[in-house]
C-alpha cells in the first residue's frame, strides 16, 4: 500500500471521526466549582448522619420522609451512587412504587415505569430491598397502617444512580 493510498480520502472514515468528537465532546463534563464541590461534601456528610433502621422518622410530612429514606437507601448503597450532577441525557430513569408497614417493613415494591434497561430495574429494585427495613414511618403518616411512596433512580451512563428526592440538578439544567 502506498502512502497516498494509506492517506487517501474515505466518505465514510470522516463521519466516524466527526462522530468520535461529538461523542466525546457530549461526554466532556463542565469543572465542578468550590461551592459546588463544598455543598456536595455537606450532602455526603448530612447521609452518613442518617439514623439507624430501627429509629422513628423525624419527618412531619410524606415527603420529608421519602427524603429521609431516599438518604438512607444512598448510605446503604454508597457504592451504587453518583454523588455529583447526574449526566445531562441520562442512561435510565426507574420509578418505582413502594410500600412501607408502621415497623419500617418494605411490604411492597413494583416498577411503575423502565425504559426496559434490565440492569438499571435490578439496581433500582435491588437498592431498595438491600435497605429494608426502614426507619419507621411518623404513625401521623400512615394510612390503614402502611405508607405508599414513589421514587425515581436517575442512571448515569456507568451504572450508577441518584434519587431524584435528594439528587443535585441534571447537567444542562
Amino acid at each position: 500500500m502506498t502512502r497516498s493510498e494509506r492517506f487517501s480520502y474515505q466518505p465514510g472514515g470522516a463521519i466516524c471521526g466527526l462522530a468520535v468528537a461529538a461523542l466525546l465532546a457530549a461526554c466532556s463534563q463542565p469543572p465542578s466549582t468550590q461551592e459546588q464541590r463544598d455543598d456536595l461534601a455537606r450532602s455526603v456528610i448530612e447521609q452518613k448522619k442518617i439514623t439507624t433502621p430501627d429509629a422513628t422518622s423525624t419527618a412531619t410530612t410524606t415527603d420529608g420522609y421519602k427524603q429521609d429514606l431516599a438518604r438512607r437507601i444512598a448510605q446503604v448503597n454508597s457504592t451504587s451512587v453518583y454523588i455529583e450532577r447526574p449526566q445531562a441525557l441520562l442512561r435510565a430513569v426507574i420509578v418505582i412504587k413502594y410500600v412501607v408497614d408502621r415497623d419500617g417493613n418494605l411490604v411492597k415494591s413494583e416498577i411503575l415505569r423502565s425504559n426496559r434497561d434490565r440492569h438499571a430495574e435490578s439496581s433500582a429494585l435491588g437498592s431498595l430491598k438491600n435497605t429494608a427495613p426502614f426507619p419507621k414511618p411518623p404513625a401521623a403518616l400512615l394510612r390503614d397502617g402502611r405508607i405508599e411512596l414513589s421514587e425515581s433512580w436517575l442512571f448515569n451512563n456507568d451504572g450508577r444512580f441518584q434519587l431524584r428526592s435528594v439528587a443535585l440538578a441534571q447537567m444542562g439544567e
